[in-house]
């Protein structure tokens, strides 16, 4: 037996709004902090990096690194 027409509902919902795109900056920043992090680490470990004072590695230079690393996967949240 077909429904009658009082009881269809003739409303339907409107459409999911599709999620903004991200700027082209975002993936190039989140490349550019992975890679510079992972760079400022094995400079560590060889030795070439001259800051904060000459002859010597410091731990600040593993932080700064790691500190790059963390940053890079917070970018990576906001890429749609």
């Amino acid at each position: 037996m077909p429904k009658s027409r009082s009881k269809r509902v003739r409303r339907q919902p409107p459409p999911k709004a599709k999620p903004k795109s991200s700027p082209p900056w975002v993936g190039g920043l989140f490349f550019l902090l992975l890679v510079g992090g992972v760079v400022v680490i094995i400079c560590h470990y060889l030795g070439v990096l001259p800051w904060p004072s000459p002859g010597g590695t410091q731990p600040i230079q593993l932080w700064v690194g790691l500190g790059m690393i963390t940053a890079s996967f917070v970018v990576a949240t906001q890429w749609h």
